[in-house]
């Protein structure tokens, strides 16, 4: 009993000191290391930086833009969400459920990968483009740039959210407050505004949050398709970041994007609070989808659904039917079924230069998902296990990547582990392979733990306390009985996480190591540097191939087991 105790003391005292030193390395000091950055670059205080914002041009025109399309997506997203959300579970359409499927597009081709797929279909040696030149000669190619095809991209990009949380808390509305208004003498649109959207307006206030939030630190679209004109600041500070010189300017603008995160959090924090919502009944009539009994409208409401069917499918139907195609039909943009090939996916399932950015994005995902897994169990274990001060500030703590930005985070990795430092133990962090694995696994932290927090909430204790009565130790406990109940969710975590971080470019534009770029920066290059050819052949079926991964772990996640489904 000594023995084991000794054990279990030795186990505590070892997972405490690695927790205090993750946490300080990587989610305190960076970001307090950001701030004296800015403010004490030569040892004392000055707000130099600040002024080199205000005074130049460039940058306060970069904050502007980015606050317009934060503003601007937190509009046009939210109408399209909702109307998505409702077309398919709450009015009765024709065909609801081929747009349910067409409408969760986005969920699979999302990120540089939708960028790229709206690229290749409107942009200036699009397809679709080049059709209609031969129409309108006189036509601009570059007609999709800028601000409107930023917030075109970014508005059929960003829904979903709404797909998700929106439409499970509009299939957990009790009919029966629905039929209780029909008959009161309610009409359809009365009752959705006066008895639906009060239910789901906390669910729209998260939805609205997180939109203003993806338009205000947007970087793989606005970079890939605002073109000069339209430059936002997260771009602008991946540019300020690479030359030394200028990372103070970055640093200065990775903070205002700090502030607005947390005076966004708080201000939704006040309107939870103060918020009256309606409840729904304990036992719940399934909601039934709504007749539309204006002819008029019925027959607006399906144009519009199945012209966003059109607007949905047009650039994914370009890109998996001309990765089949030769460098020819890609560079025109003429598809031409006789030149169909296989050449562009033998060259990326053979080619070793095409095939790594692949496996580096492949085992960076991988790795992350599952060292954030590992990390957020062993707190949790903790922290449900011993709830005191201690335990309750390091869950706070775990939360810190939500207050800040995640080119706010990757800029303080980077000047902070540029050169060897003391809590890394004299080592550089930064030109490494571990900086993006730190990173990507960081920023999933607190998601993570809401997701495992939840699932070991619904655990029955009562099993873990007979185990333990029966001799088992708390490590054969957790390992034998907690682990194989809350697997189903563990797995499910894992698998959007690893499906997240497959294609992404915000984070690894800023620390990549440059012998292993991932596939987002890859394809991001292909498009900045060889728009023709076979680079834009490459990203076709890199698109492609992520397209599947992405549907396959979609399915496993939400197909299989529909309680897997409420488990999440």
């Amino acid at each position: 009993m000594k023995f084991r105790k000794n054990n279990h003391l030795l186990y505590l005292t070892v997972v405490s000191i690695f927790l205090v030193w993750f946490i300080v390395a990587f989610l305190i000091y960076p970001n307090i290391n950001i701030v004296y950055h800015t403010f004490f670059a030569d040892g004392k205080f000055s707000i130099r930086a600040i002024e080199k914002i205000f005074t130049s041009a460039r940058a306060v025109k970069g904050l502007k833009n980015s606050f317009l399309l934060a503003f601007t997506i937190m509009i046009t997203s939210n109408i399209l969400g909702i109307f998505v959300v409702l077309v398919t579970e709450y009015f009765d359409i024709a065909g609801s459920r081929f747009l349910s499927v067409v409408y969760k597009i986005p969920m699979v081709f999302g990120g540089v990968v939708l960028a790229n797929g709206y690229l290749f279909s409107y942009g200036a040696n699009g397809f679709l483009t080049r059709m209609l030149r031969e129409v309108f000669p006189q036509m601009d190619p570059y007609w999709f740039s800028g601000y409107l095809a930023v917030v075109f991209v970014m508005t059929f990009a960003c829904t979903t959210n709404h797909l998700i949380f929106l439409r499970n808390a509009l299939m957990n509305i009790d009919y029966q407050t629905v039929e209780a208004a029909r008959n009161l003498g309610a009409g359809s649109f009365y009752i959705l505004r006066r008895v639906v959207f009060p239910v789901l307006k906390p669910v729209l206030l998260t939805c609205t949050i997180m939109l203003f939030q993806t338009g205000l630190m947007a970087v793989s679209a606005p970079t890939m398709v605002g073109g000069r004109d339209f430059q936002t600041i997260g771009p602008m500070i991946l540019t300020f970041s690479e030359r030394t010189s200028s990372r103070d300017i970055a640093a200065v603008l990775s903070l205002i994007l700090g502030i607005a995160e947390m005076a966004l959090l708080y201000v939704s924090i006040r309107i939870e609070r103060k918020g009256n919502y309606v409840s729904v009944s304990k036992v719940k009539t399934p909601l039934q989808k709504q007749k539309i009994t204006n002819r008029g409208i019925n027959v607006v409401i399906h144009g519009l659904a199945y012209l966003l069917v059109v607007i949905y499918l047009l650039p994914l139907l370009a890109v998996v039917l001309f990765s089949f195609t030769d460098r020819y039909c890609i560079t025109n943009g003429e598809f031409d079924p006789a030149r169909l090939t296989l050449k562009n996916y033998m060259e990326v399932l053979t080619d070793s230069a095409a095939y790594k950015p692949f496996l580096t994005s492949i085992i960076y995902s991988a790795l992350s998902a599952l060292l954030v897994i590992v990390i957020v169990l062993i707190c949790l274990r903790l922290i449900l296990k011993y709830r005191n001060k201690a335990t309750a500030l390091l869950e706070y703590l775990l939360h810190i990547p939500w207050f800040v930005p995640p080119v706010m985070f990757a800029l303080g990795m980077i000047i902070t582990f540029d050169l060897p430092h003391w809590i890394m133990f004299n080592q550089p962090l930064v030109g490494t392979v571990f900086i993006m694995l730190i990173a990507y696994s960081v920023v999933m932290i607190p998601y993570t733990l809401r997701m495992l927090k939840s699932a070991f909430a619904s655990f029955d204790t009562n099993l873990e306390d007979a185990a333990q009565n029966l001799g088992a130790s708390g490590i054969r406990t957790f390992l034998q009985i907690v682990l194989p109940c809350i697997m189903p969710v563990v797995l499910a975590v894992f698998a959007i996480n690893f499906n997240g971080k497959l294609s992404d470019y915000d984070i690894s534009a800023f620390i990549y190591h440059p012998l292993y770029p991932p596939l987002g920066v890859v394809i991001k290059n292909n498009v900045s540097n060889n728009i023709e050819g076979d680079a834009q052949a490459l990203n076709l079926v890199y698109s492609v191939i992520l397209m599947i991964i992405s549907s396959t772990i979609l399915y496993l996640v939400y197909g299989r087991n529909s309680k897997r489904k409420e488990d999440i």
